[in-house]
């Protein structure tokens, strides 16, 4: 069984690092603003066990118009439990949330791998590939609230 619920940036880290951020210390799995009043993180457990992770950031992003605007960051689901369906319902949960807060655009930084998954979602990519350094080639994709 899998529930969904709020944890501390500090608790996304056993997930965070092994998936999004392995070859590097522990520390890199702290993300700017992470802390802030409006951030949130979500968890998704099965049974009792963090199985995945998300974090939801009010920023804007001067791509888009929208005055309201959330950026998902620190997206993953541990490997064992991934192609089970998690991202997905850790996805519908972050949208459903920005939604109840009025906002009506949601973006993010997408590795080149995942975009196939979040334009199934109904995400659609924006602008050119670029490089994080020391993380490697993203896209901006994005999804609007009608």
């Amino acid at each position: 069984m899998q529930n969904i619920k709020k944890i501390t940036a500090l608790e996304t880290f056993p997930v965070r690092h092994p998936v999004l951020r392995a070859e590097k210390p522990i520390e890199s799995c702290h993300f700017d603003g992470d802390i802030l009043e409006t951030t949130l993180h979500f968890g998704l457990y099965e049974n009792e066990n963090l199985a995945g992770v998300i974090s939801l950031f009010e920023v804007k992003n001067d791509l888009f118009a929208a005055e309201k605007q959330f950026q998902i960051r620190g997206m993953a689901v541990l490997k064992e439990h991934q192609k089970k369906g998690f991202g997905e319902q850790l996805i519908l949960n972050s949208e459903k949330y920005c939604m109840n807060q009025n906002s009506n655009l949601i973006w993010f930084n997408a590795r080149k791998e995942a975009v196939g998954f979040y334009e199934k979602m109904g995400y659609q990519v924006k602008g050119l590939p670029f490089e994080i350094k020391g993380v490697g080639e993203h896209i901006v994709m994005f999804k609007k609230n009608e």
